[in-house]
């Protein structure tokens, strides 16, 4: 017992330092989420003031400090919270014998690292959209996913308004993704979580982008303005356009629809009137079913 409160205060106190040091410039600018956060957040938003799509969306758009605070709270504040659970748990399965390698189906140690990071990138991010899918398709996943969907206006900051339970939902199973690559998870993969980051935030802009034939391989802001469509087609009930980084997985897997590119839709989910309209409010969000 003892055993597992010392791994999880020090996965804890772990975190928090890490946070602070990145805080307060004390670790590698490569290596700085903090403010690597803060600088990709400034750009996107830039960006959107200089070149808007909807030019009648406000700079600052309903909801923005919303936003803003989530961004903090799901990538620093609930990290910090969570790591000594997810620490605990590791050494639990650690004891009966599932480590970080046992899993492993191929180990990519061996190849050329810009090969290791191209095929990290493409199992998370297939990883990902997998468990996309499955928030929009399994109901308790789905109450806990409004929190994301009721966004009723676009901008970078959505990227990362989503419920606390998304995290538990996702953590593990990129754990598992990193698990069959036989543990990878190099030093080099900031550049895998800052690409992934800066493309999330270009996908929630109020920018017109499509990357040209691209569009084929990387999500877009046209693409991704769908996934949040108020109203989809009676075949495409659970939803479309679920791509986190790539959009490929939707044109092969046929869940991609771009009707049109004028970005005037309405953005939300049927009933989403209910959804409270404070931080405090969507924290508990989904834990218990409406009546209807």
């Amino acid at each position: 017992m003892w055993e597992y409160i010392e791994v999880f205060i020090n996965a804890f106190t772990g975190t928090l330092n890490w946070t602070w040091n990145s805080i307060t410039f004390q670790v590698p600018w490569y290596t700085n989420y903090f403010w690597g956060l803060i600088v990709i957040s400034l750009v996107v938003w830039l960006l959107e003031i200089v070149f808007p799509w909807r030019r009648e969306q406000a700079i600052f758009r309903k909801d923005f400090w919303l936003d803003t605070f989530y961004m903090f709270f799901n990538f620093f504040i609930f990290a910090i919270i969570i790591t000594g659970i997810y620490s605990v748990l590791e050494l639990a399965f650690s004891n009966v014998g599932i480590s970080m390698k046992s899993l492993a189906i191929i180990d990519i140690s061996i190849w050329p690292m810009w090969l290791q990071l191209l095929v990290f990138f493409i199992v998370l991010d297939f990883v990902q959209w997998f468990t996309h899918v499955m928030l929009h398709r399994i109901e308790v996943l789905w109450r806990f996913h409004q929190v994301h969907h009721s966004v009723k206006e676009m901008g970078f900051a959505a990227h990362l308004r989503y419920h606390w339970m998304e995290n538990i939902l996702y953590k593990p199973l990129k754990v598992f993704g990193v698990m069959i690559l036989g543990g990878f998870e190099p030093e080099q993969a900031y550049i895998v979580h800052f690409m992934a980051i800066t493309i999330g935030h270009f996908n929630h802009s109020n920018i017109k982008i499509t990357w040209g034939p691209l569009k084929y391989i990387f999500n877009n802001p046209v693409m991704h303005l769908y996934h949040h469509a108020y109203s989809l087609p009676d075949n495409r009930q659970y939803g479309v356009n679920f791509g986190i980084s790539l959009s490929l997985w939707d044109y092969i897997f046929k869940t991609n629809y771009v009707p049109e590119d004028s970005g005037s839709i309405k953005l939300g989910y049927k009933g989403d009137e209910n959804m409270p309209q404070n931080f405090w409010g969507q924290l508990t969000h989904g834990f218990f079913k409406k009546k209807k």
